[in-house]
């Protein structure tokens, strides 16, 4: 009997419980003695939102046992053994404790039921093999299900170019290399995709093009009223939401609104449109509102800083994360681009294009979700043009970008024409910026969107 223990968290935030968990049993079990020291270590909980199996069932090695859920992100644990569940220690919504089980599997069920059948022997695995995923010393990294859907379609990991955090395999890079192969695309994920009624739209595009904009419909069919209320506990992104706005709210926000004229930008992008597609990459204006913003903040650092819990001391950020909120089945996320001060918007765009795939599918990771230092919310992709958004602690400021409108202007000589115009909504912590610092960042950032060609004079 085996006991399947949730130690997501300390792979992923502890350096000493990932130490200590590598010390294990010759069969895969964590002593008691370093189950007890992990859990007085971690005070990690996890909520218990998705359950793929009950008792009795049969699973094999790395079969979907369940999916937790932090307030980073959504995780889903995999068996590490053949055998048949015996017992599950958590009910959907529960909170599940780091360094403690999960499920119970029985193995020698399935010993007995083999001896029964067929032997079929399985050839030795060379030693060239063996070696082929280790390169001088360093294993290949990748996740117990990125490694069976190599295995399942016979890829050496070796031969694939990892783009995760130190060289990480991921599960697209898989898909890549074998779209690369055969010419095939796998899915992204097996879980039914929420298709919204309106398909989208670029309401730029439209108005350029001519075309009349389609008039919203609801997103999803109104529920009956059934003539009672009722009432659900809070779980998932929704409770992590609480957790963050309770926080943010503490903070005196300064707000600070603009208008932008894009017209310039959209004829860039237009041009550059084709280009980025002909090297598989959707370039939409997300990229340069990202970099405009970086080289922004080149100027006034204190905005992409942080302050402690009693406002005494300011850290300067030396990356540039900046993170894009994004409307998805799960709720609101707010994924990052990281180092944006040293990537070019061709990058950013690539970046952003992978985020929103996985957004889509629900499968961000708690690296994509965490280590932000700066915000932008494009509210405008739903509607409206002003909005109040509200800082996402520790950082200390945060964008609302409205929809872009055809507008009348006046040009210096008095002239009339219509412009291109982007309504923007900044809130800044008031306790470290001040209005002045808010205004100039925004005056600068505006100017390198009117003038996209000023910014070849500060980027590196």
């Amino acid at each position: 009997m085996f006991h399947l223990f949730l130690l997501v968290v300390s792979i992923f935030e502890h350096r000493l419980p990932l130490a200590l968990a590598k010390r294990k049993h010759p069969h895969g079990v964590i002593s008691p003695a370093w189950q007890s020291l992990l859990s007085c270590t971690l005070s990690v909980s996890f909520s218990f939102c998705l359950r793929y199996v009950k008792e009795g069932d049969i699973v094999s090695q790395f079969d979907s046992i369940c999916e937790v859920q932090s307030d980073k992100a959504s995780v889903t644990i995999t068996s590490r053994y053949d055998g048949v569940i015996k017992k599950l220690h958590y009910n959907l919504d529960d909170i599940a404790y780091v360094g403690k089980p999960l499920v119970d599997i029985e193995t020698d069920v399935l010993k007995d039921v083999a001896s029964e059948e067929d032997v079929v022997e399985t050839p030795a695995v060379s030693h060239e093999e063996q070696t082929h995923q280790e390169i001088k010393g360093h294993k290949t990294l990748a996740t117990p299900a990125v490694r069976r859907l190599a295995m399942e379609n016979n890829i050496k990991l070796s031969e694939v170019v990892g783009t995760g955090k130190d060289n990480r395999i991921l599960k697209e890079d898989i898909l890549n290399y074998l779209a690369k192969q055969t010419g095939a695309i796998l899915p992204l994920s097996t879980k039914p995709k929420m298709i919204s009624s309106l398909p989208k739209t670029d309401p730029v595009s439209d108005k350029l093009e001519g075309k009349t904009p389609k008039v919203p419909t609801p997103d999803s069919i109104p529920i009956g009223i059934s003539g009672k209320d009722k009432t659900e506990a809070l779980s998932g992104f929704h409770k992590a939401m609480v957790k963050t706005m309770t926080i943010a709210l503490k903070i005196p926000h300064f707000g600070y609104c603009d208008e932008v004229d894009l017209t310039q930008l959209i004829k860039l992008r237009e041009e550059l449109k084709s280009v980025a597609e002909a090297r598989g990459v959707k370039l939409s204006f997300m990229p340069f509102f990202i970099k405009a913003a970086s080289l922004g903040l080149l100027h006034y650092p204190i905005l992409n800083a942080s302050v402690d819990e009693n406002c005494q001391n300011i850290t300067y950020k030396a990356s540039h994360n900046i993170g894009v909120a994004m409307d998805t089945g799960q709720g609101l996320v707010v994924p990052n681009v990281k180092n944006v001060q040293i990537r070019t918007v061709f990058e950013i765009a690539s970046e952003l294009n992978r985020l929103q795939n996985l957004g889509s599918t629900n499968q961000l990771g708690t690296n994509d979700l965490t280590g932000g230092t700066f915000t932008l919310s494009n509210i405008g992709t739903i509607g409206g043009t002003y909005a109040k958004p509200v800082i996402l602690p520790p950082e200390v400021a945060i964008g609302a970008l409205g929809k872009v409108q055809v507008l009348p202007r006046f040009n210096s000589a008095g002239d009339v024409f219509k412009a291109q115009i982007m309504n923007v909504s900044w809130s800044a912590d008031h306790r470290i910026i001040d209005g002045a610092t808010m205004a100039r960042f925004s005056n600068l950032w505006k100017s390198y969107l009117e003038n996209p060609a000023s910014m070849l004079l500060d980027l590196k």
